[in-house]
């Protein structure tokens, strides 16, 4: 598949759900926990499903062994990234440094995401769609969980959109990056996959899930969540 396409596609999708969330963020200005525990809740459902049915069997053709070794290796690297995210957290209290701090995270986090779309429109077509529109979905409430202290701030509404395409930049790094490792050998791409698998997992079972049940912890937060993992189901047998 053309690298250009690849990059295009992929860069507008991801920068799509980040300005999107974004854009959310200023017209709701103040979302409820309510209305964000159900985003998460249902981004974690759709993503968890296509990890389970497109990414893990895919990177299983190529070994079932290093699939498991190089899983466990994408989240034990986003474990160290996010310990260092964390470790300054509590330094910044105010809401524009709270902000920076969610950005920086985001930029961090956008990086690995561009990689799994690179490596998987190189593994397959659809897989590299799906996992676009998935990340896509799932950028949405991360851009408006941006966007919120910036608006209690009294940021400057075009301010807030220009931050927001900033930070889905690493994601266009990320999927150079996914490309190159796509075009150079099969092997590498099974490996890529195997990763993506790996810190998808950690992002859905140790960040997104415990999010969405602390933001709201009601019934309608686990029927969202349902949905989503429904909904990713049927996306994986349609593409």
């Amino acid at each position: 598949m053309n690298v250009v396409y690849i990059i295009f596609i992929a860069s507008i999708m991801a920068i799509l759900g980040t300005v999107l969330g974004a854009f959310l963020g200023i017209i709701i200005k103040k979302p409820s926990e309510k209305f964000l525990g159900n985003v998460v809740g249902f981004a974690s459902g759709l993503m968890l499903s296509v990890v389970a049915f497109d990414l893990i069997p895919e990177a299983v053709k190529w070994s079932l062994f290093g699939t498991l070794i190089f899983s466990l290796i994408g989240v034990l690297t986003l474990m160290v990234l996010e310990s260092v995210i964390r470790r300054n957290d509590s330094k910044y209290n105010d809401h524009k440094k709270v902000a920076a701090m969610i950005a920086l995270g985001l930029m961090f986090h956008n990086l690995p995401e561009g990689i799994i779309m690179g490596c998987g429109f190189f593994a397959s077509g659809a897989i590299g769609f799906k996992m676009s529109l998935i990340i896509m979905i799932h950028d949405i409430p991360e851009g408006i969980s941006f966007s919120a202290p910036l608006m209690v701030a009294r940021e400057k509404r075009s301010r807030i959109i220009l931050y927001a395409f900033l930070t889905a930049v690493p994601t266009v790094i990320g999927t150079f990056i996914g490309a190159y490792i796509g075009n150079v050998s099969p092997n590498l791409i099974g490996l890529s996959i195997a990763i993506a698998a790996g810190i998808m997992l950690y992002v859905i079972t140790g960040e997104m899930l415990p999010e969405s049940t602390k933001l709201w912890n009601g019934r309608t937060r686990t029927i969202s969540t349902l949905i989503g993992f429904i909904l990713g189901v049927f996306i994986s047998n349609i593409f």
